[in-house]
């Protein structure tokens, strides 16, 4: 799944789940060094224990932040936690 976000640095984020575990996620521009421990952090985890913990992070003056963002992007994966 590619999901465009808004209102942040990056600009997408590449998303690989299977069965509700996160295969592999890939942001596209942002803070490199950070976006790539997030995405490792979260290879193996369910996209749900992953949502719980990043939604609602904002960066700087931000209303959202790509952390954000993903789980956004993670709850077409996880139906009960569309709100």
């Amino acid at each position: 799944m590619i999901f465009k976000t808004d209102g942040v640095c990056s600009q997408e984020i590449h998303i690989d789940v299977a069965d509700g575990i996160i295969n592999e996620i890939k942001f596209v521009n942002g803070c490199n060094g950070s976006l790539k421990a997030i995405a490792e952090l979260s290879k193996g985890k369910k996209a749900e224990e992953i949502i719980n913990v990043v939604q609602g992070i904002t960066c700087g003056r931000r209303t959202t932040s790509c952390p954000d963002q993903l789980a956004t992007a993670l709850k077409s994966f996880v139906p009960d936690k569309i709100d």
